[in-house]
């Protein structure tokens, strides 16, 4: 889980920019320990269930998804409930047409090494492709900026290939509990200037945005011993099977 190994580097960085006290930056830098200690670190790969998913006539869909941890379904407790396939049989309902799933999401994938997905993925050249990414930038060294420029680059790249491209931009990790405060709100505040850009960058590049900070993390708060995975930082099934009731109809949008 790439995304435990930053949380000193956002405290240092966030404490450089604010110009935040000593003992602060001590407390922070203390913080970000403490939360890698309590969340610990996955020893399992998800689920995987790609392939088609048969509806009615017509010609098949393709269905692409890259990203990070949350794209993979890290935390789902079997393959039925990871976000692509609970994406997949909704496409499948709302549109009747076939629907071929291909995960090309690894964990530990930040905006940097996802260039590899969409290497793999315009190769095969998708009809939709959804993108869940951002989280593991918060907490690692990529400036918002550098990061959003990437994103930017690979969903014109995924465009031109031919696919409708749909970007849920960062989560809020101010959700995740076991992160103590204030380094909670620290992460919360990195992820939301980073879904604002990775926004704007999305819109540029022709995909549709939509702000997972804003649609889904409600729940998470208020659900929390509910929706959450035990390694308590990773969503469970009932948690991505609500991220994907959001997630689906600014995907069918896309193709219908």
């Amino acid at each position: 889980m790439g995304i435990l190994r930053g949380f000193r580097v956002v405290a240092v960085t966030l404490c450089g920019v604010g110009g935040v006290s000593g003992a602060m930056y001590g407390l922070l830098t203390g913080q970000g320990k403490r939360a890698r200690t309590l969340i610990g670190r996955s020893t399992t790969d998800p689920h995987r269930a790609d392939g088609l998913y048969p509806g009615g006539v017509g010609s098949v869909l393709k269905f692409a998804v890259l990203g990070d941890s949350l794209a993979a379904g890290l935390g789902a407790e079997n393959a039925g409930l990871l976000p692509g396939v609970l994406l997949a049989r909704g496409l499948v309902e709302e549109t009747g047409r076939s629907v071929h799933l291909t995960t090309y999401a690894r964990v530990g994938a930040n905006t940097r090494t996802f260039i590899s997905q969409v290497d793999q993925a315009v190769a095969d050249r998708p009809d939709l492709a959804l993108v869940i990414i951002g989280g593991n930038d918060v907490t690692g060294k990529m400036r918002v900026r550098t990061s959003a420029a990437l994103l930017g680059i690979e969903v014109a790249r995924l465009r031109a290939a031919g696919a409708a491209v749909v970007v849920a931009t960062c989560p809020d990790l101010g959700t995740i509990r076991p992160i103590p405060q204030p380094l909670r709100w620290v992460v919360r505040q990195w992820g939301r200037m980073l879904a604002k850009a990775q926004r704007q960058v999305v819109l540029r590049a022709g995909g549709i945005p939509v702000p997972a900070a804003d649609l889904i993390s409600s729940e998470f708060h208020m659900r929390y011993s509910e929706l959450f995975s035990p390694d308590r930082f990773h969503p469970n099934g009932a948690g991505y099977r609500h991220a994907s009731d959001v997630l689906l109809a600014p995907l069918c949008r896309a193709v219908m």
